[in-house]
């Protein structure tokens, strides 16, 4: 029984609702019952469906071996009410399925759920602020085109590395970035990165990001406590300090010799449903609405856990921040009491693992719309939360570094060189005009020519140059621009006569040598006897 996994991208639940259906129906074995009297071919018992499917979906690892016969029962109820079974009278529409001896068995055709038509959200485009972006408030639109006119001395500017001179920079400083710029900057950096995590061209078919308050993301980083709780600015989103207590009460259950309260029998039971009762009751999942479908879709990465945990972290990050600390203190209180070995059983029946995730599953995750699997997604969902929660419920520490240093890096001041396009005196506006191929290639093979010989001339010409100097700034520009020096200088006895030579004085004579006319070396007589 192999279930083909269904990796993230929109419509995931669907998907799921489609390859279950066709798994079961092809795969569910057949037999002939007997009921009153009267035989049935082609049929199955309730209790026969709920075996079979229930080891479905624990060897599936779109759902997990987390699965309980309960939830199996519920959505055998969906499958009688959506038409994909009936019973064998004929009779479908209703959630009475019962994990009993009844018989059922499948109508002729059962049509799959076609994909819902969602209104596509637009696409949020958000441009960061460059360094050439206009002030506030300046149209970009129905600007005419604005010809550069560049001389010599602009020229000269420009290629002055070229011919071995860096001319003076200057700072220029960026516009200072705005509170709204900065949290430009943090959402959509956050969602290209969630975009990229789950390898889609697009979120707009899971998630509306007009939706997305980059407030709360900033808050979520920066607002913590040492524990990397949330810290929340107004105190009234508090859990209540009933609940809250009732939580440490739990999470931190003593051992018998460190008792501080009053206890009874099934003390520790009253507890848990006071904050299951709480939780039970919120208007909204702590994942909120118009974020299931993209909690959805990052469950299709569990079989890459590593890659899982830094979605569901970027995805954690968009909650508002009330919903996101209450997140923390429930997912530390349910993995402290699964790995309590000293904590009592808290259900009869079921274990405190088991019990955690199917009391706390739907106020987790849950749809706005019906959605048929929603109870096993969630369930699904909180088993790897439980797991990883200390992991997911974590800051991304890639994230938040690679947005400040772009945050950083726009306010940084620029180097600006003169002779840049920023730094030239524009003319009047005029627009555009058509030419002619040939007069198009005219301008592209001389266009730039008549310029550069004009920057020839003045490093010739330049009397403050010395020599030395000269010759070394023209054979820098002949190495730059050889079609231009050699139009210049056609032939070797051209260039020379640029650098006449000029005559080598005599030298002169010392005086002193005429004087003294040179004397042989004479040996002298010793004065030893």
């Amino acid at each position: 029984m192999e279930h083909r996994i269904v990796g993230p991208g929109p419509y995931r639940a669907t998907k799921l609702w489609n390859e279950t259906v066709e798994l079961f129906r092809a795969r569910m074995p057949l037999r002939k019952h007997r009921c009153r009297f009267k035989s049935y071919e082609h049929c199955f018992t309730a209790a026969e469906a709920v075996d079979w499917l229930h080891e479905l979906l624990r060897c599936s690892q779109n759902f997990g071996p987390e699965v309980t016969r309960k939830q199996t029962v519920q959505l055998l109820k969906k499958f009688l009410k959506n038409h994909v079974i009936e019973d064998v009278k004929g009779k479908w529409g209703q959630e009475d399925f019962e994990d009993n001896r009844q018989l059922y068995r499948f109508p002729p055709s059962s049509p799959l759920k076609p994909y819902p038509k969602k209104p596509s959200y637009p696409k949020d485009v958000i441009k960061f602020p460059e360094w050439n972006d206009p002030p506030p408030g300046t149209s970009q639109g129905n600007i005419p085109v604005k010809p550069v006119v560049t001389n010599s001395e602009m020229w000269f500017k420009r290629h002055s590395i070229a011919i071995g001179e860096v001319p003076a920079c200057r700072l220029v400083h960026r516009r200072q970035l705005t509170e709204a710029n900065v949290e430009e900057i943090w959402k959509s950096m956050t969602l290209s990165h969630l975009q990229k995590i789950l390898g889609l061209h697009s979120l707009e078919e899971i998630l509306d990001s007009k939706l997305v308050n980059s407030k709360f993301i900033i808050h979520n980083v920066y607002s913590v406590s040492k524990q990397g709780v949330v810290i929340l600015d107004d105190k009234s989103k508090e859990l209540p300090h009933w609940v809250l207590s009732a939580m440490k009460c739990l999470a931190n259950w003593p051992n018998c010799s460190d008792l501080k309260q009053p206890m009874y029998l099934g003390f520790e039971k009253d507890v848990f449903k006071t904050i299951a009762d709480y939780y039970g009751h919120l208007k909204e999942p702590l994942l909120t609405f118009h974020l299931f479908d993209a909690f959805v879709s990052v469950l299709g990465l569990l079989q890459e856990e590593k890659m899982a945990v830094e979605a569901f972290q970027i995805c954690c990050l968009l909650l508002p921040p009330e919903n996101r600390r209450k997140l923390q203190l429930l997912m530390r209180m349910m993995a402290r009491i699964c790995l309590n070995k000293e904590m009592p059983p808290l259900c009869d029946g079921f274990g405190n693992r088991t019990l955690m995730v199917q009391t706390f599953s739907g106020c987790i995750l849950c749809s706005k719309d019906d959605v048929d699997l929603d109870e096993l997604l969630a369930a699904r969902l909180v088993t790897f939360l439980m797991d990883n929660y200390q992991e997911i419920l974590k800051v991304p520490v890639a994230l938040q570094t690679s947005i400040e240093e772009r945050v950083a890096h726009l306010r940084r001041v620029q180097i600006k060189y003169p002779g840049a396009d920023m730094d030239i005196t524009l003319s009047a506006p005029s627009f555009c005009r058509q030419i002619s191929p040939e007069e198009f290639e005219y301008q592209r093979a001389y266009g730039s020519q008549e310029p550069l010989a004009a920057l020839l001339e003045e490093v010739i010409t330049e009397a403050k140059l010395s020599s030395k100097e000269k010759k070394k700034k023209l054979k820098q520009f002949q190495k730059s621009y050889p079609e231009v020096y050699q139009q210049r200088f056609p032939t070797p006895e051209s260039e020379a006569l640029l650098f006449p030579e000029k005559p080598k004085p005599r030298p002169q004579l010392l005086m002193w040598a005429l004087k003294m006319p040179f004397q042989p070396f004479q040996r002298t007589r010793s004065f030893r006897m």
